[in-house]
């Protein structure tokens, strides 16, 4: 008995020895194991932090795109506004512009018409003060024709008379 005792206290010995080096076996791997978790864990956290880094980034950009493009727009609108009114002006400016030749060009028309009208007249009046002098002057002719006609014969024949106390035959000439 005492053998099967010594016998079951080796056993049991060997069987604590197992038992220990399994348990340090064990422990080892699972320091293994918690450095390899607390490595991953480091890692994981860098990349949670370079994540975040790279969102904060991403975000600011973002925000800073949208201030740019709220600001370009407004802007836009701003220069579309002015543009808007300048067009609005400058219609305005020709439709006035438009107007005011229109105005000029109809007193310009009836101004060449009333003057057209004074020229007619003036040309009719003209026209009747020649006929009248002209009548005048044909009158005054016809009552002095015949005096002018007795001193163009007396002239013509005194000529004659001097032409042929010279010798010359007034046929000739």
């Amino acid at each position: 008995m005492h053998r099967l005792a010594v016998l079951e206290k080796e056993l049991l010995q060997d069987h604590l020895a197992l038992w220990r080096d399994e348990a340090r076996r064990a422990k080892a791997s699972e320091n293994q194991l918690k450095q390899r978790l607390q490595g991953l864990e480091a890692e994981l956290e860098g990349a949670r932090s370079e994540g975040k880094a790279i969102y904060a980034e991403m975000s600011r950009q973002c925000r800073a795109l949208q201030e740019e493009m709220e600001t370009r727009s407004r802007r836009l609108e701003e220069e579309v506004r002015g543009l808007r009114e300048q067009l609005e002006m400058c219609q305005k400016e020709a439709e006035a512009a438009r107007r005011e030749a229109e105005e000029v060009l109809g007193e310009r028309d009836q101004t060449l018409a009333q003057l057209r009208a004074h020229v007619a007249d003036m040309e009719a009046k003209y026209e009747e003060i020649l006929h009248g002098s002209l009548d005048g002057l044909l009158a005054k002719l016809r009552a002095v024709k015949p005096q002018w006609d007795k001193d163009v014969l007396r002239l013509h024949a005194r000529h004659k008379e001097q032409l042929r106390q010279f010798g010359l035959n007034p046929l000739d000439l």
